[in-house]
């Protein structure tokens, strides 16, 4: 079984898939937000089509550690998607993934339209990577 991860955010969301083996999170596509329902129905053929065991998602805490506005918006979408698929959700602090990102696209020398078409699948990976690799922490 595989693990999807997401990078929901307020105009796309990345998708980022796992190998059978668990290890190894590679990035697959990105959803343009449209509507919750049509995002969910994007995301649910996805982890169909995979065999999707659980989705890793990022909730981006604030730097003293609470939750804001951004990370509300998601566990709001998250809830939303937890009806509606069978699988498992968990969360993972996602603090500087984006910023990350950037910097792993910036140094592959992409310019910025490259840049801003995989900021999203890359965040994806990083979560993912983050969850399988320290997964014993979250479980």
């Amino acid at each position: 079984m595989r693990i999807i991860s997401l990078d929901v955010g307020s105009k796309r969301i990345g998708i980022a898939i796992s190998d059978e083996g668990q290890q190894i999170a590679t990035a697959i596509s990105t959803v343009n937000r449209s509507s919750d329902n049509n995002d969910i129905n994007s995301i649910k053929q996805i982890i169909e089509h995979y065999e999707a065991n659980k989705i890793v998602i990022g909730l981006p805490y604030n730097t003293d550690g609470s939750i804001g506005k951004s990370a509300k918006a998601i566990q709001k979408f998250s809830k939303t998607l937890q009806k509606l698929v069978s699988v498992p959700i968990v969360y993972i602090d996602e603090t500087n993934t984006t910023y990350n990102a950037q910097n792993i696209l910036l140094e592959a020398d992409l310019s910025r339209k490259k840049r801003k078409k995989l900021i999203d699948k890359v965040s994806a990976v990083l979560i993912l990577q983050e969850y399988l690799d320290n997964r014993g922490d979250y479980q």
